[in-house]
């Protein structure tokens, strides 16, 4: 698949290169359907994506946003401040000294 980019998040996009992925799509018994589409070579991730997927369209919803959703999400939100800490430790404050002026 293409994956593409933009310089500063802001111009036009450009193709940045290809990515392997791997799709799932199955039917529960009930009949609805999931899909996914995982990065990488993981037919099980895909598998497991695909059955949240559908999952997330019956009437479990609820219980597996309480349960799957929201721990993941609370990881996330741990992990990426925990990356911002780390980076905000190496922050370098520049300062311009004016020479000559009285």
């Amino acid at each position: 698949m293409m994956v593409q980019g933009r310089a500063g998040a802001a111009g036009a996009a450009f193709n940045l290169g290809e990515v392997t992925v791997t799709r799932a799509a199955l039917r529960l018994g009930c009949g609805t359907v999931g899909h996914a589409l995982v990065q990488g070579r993981s037919p099980r991730k895909a598998e497991r994506a695909a059955l949240l997927d559908a999952l997330l369209q019956t009437d479990a919803a609820a219980q597996l946003h309480a349960r799957v959703l929201a721990p993941l999400a609370q990881h996330e939100t741990e992990q990426s401040q925990a990356r911002a800490r780390r980076a905000a430790a190496t922050k370098v404050d520049f300062f311009t000294l004016v020479r000559g002026e009285p």
